[in-house]
């Protein structure tokens, strides 16, 4: 994909992992990821443990978004691919 392809609401993939873009900037594309949402717990103990959640469309709601945003740069943008409009909506 080029940086133009992209807007705020864009879903694409990279990989095995699914993206909506969150914003747009000069250089940079910022997104969440959709496909699933990585829980790590700590007991306060030095113990720790991850889950992954995937049933909770609210996590994705924003923004303040609850997961984390990552920065594609215009190096990374390259290895995204769009995944068409009538795709994104049926999978909701």
């Amino acid at each position: 994909m080029k940086h133009s392809d992209f807007s705020i609401g864009t879903e694409f993939h990279t990989g095995d992992a699914r993206w909506r873009c969150t914003d747009v900037g000069t250089r940079t594309i910022v997104a969440i990821r959709i496909d699933q949402v990585t829980v790590t717990h700590s007991d306060g103990k030095g113990n720790t443990w991850s889950e992954v959640v995937t049933d909770d469309p609210s996590w994705f709601n924003g923004p303040p978004y609850a997961v984390a945003e990552s920065v594609f740069d215009e190096h990374s943008v390259v290895a995204c691919q769009l995944i068409p409009k009538s795709v994104s909506t049926e999978a909701e």
